[in-house]
């Protein structure tokens, strides 16, 4: 069943408080400094919503802090796209579904990129199936949105400062709105 923006409210209220263990922020700081980012960097309406929901299935898998600690990996990229599928369009649902290929794309492209990864990121890489060899990062970028992954996958990289001020989550839902589907 798709979501509402007042059900997407509704579960950053209700389980944003959520921390990133060793993060040092919580769901809703990274989703806020994620759009944030995004915001201030001229993106449209649809990154910044693909920014701001990009971990919105960790709020609907609710695994408690920290899955990658116990070796889960909760496949939030994909628990999230049968509740927007039809929401928003397909850059935002794509670039969420494509931001953990981001990362494992990432790695293959850039060689310094693992080594900026927060030690939570990089546990989460090794579940995931790791970076992905040469062949796989080209056949990523052949992917539609797969661009708009990569930017959400480098605002999600550094969206991770404790008590940083961002603007309120509504402003960002009047976003989300602007790019909804009718």
């Amino acid at each position: 069943m798709p979501l509402t923006l007042a059900d997407i409210g509704k579960l950053f209220r209700d389980h944003g408080h959520v921390a990133y263990e060793g993060e040092g922020v919580s769901q809703l700081e990274h989703a806020l400094q994620a759009a944030e980012l995004a915001e201030d960097e001229g993106a449209g309406a649809e990154l910044i919503t693909a920014a701001l929901l990009h971990d919105l299935g960790h709020l609907l898998n609710r695994q408690g802090a920290t899955p990658t600690m116990r070796g889960i990996d909760d496949q939030h990229q994909y628990f999230a796209i049968p509740f927007i599928r039809g929401v928003f369009p397909a850059s935002v649902v794509e670039a969420i579904r494509l931001h953990v290929d981001a990362k494992r794309a990432l790695c293959a492209l850039e060689p310094d990129y693992y080594e900026r990864l927060s030690e939570d990121s990089k546990r989460s890489l090794a579940l995931q199936g790791g970076a992905f060899t040469a062949a796989q990062a080209r056949e990523f970028l052949a992917k539609p949105h797969s661009d708009c992954a990569l930017r959400v996958r480098r605002w999600d990289d550094v969206a991770k400062v404790a008590g940083a001020a961002t603007r309120p989550l509504a402003h960002y839902l009047e976003i989300a709105e602007r790019c909804a589907l009718a």
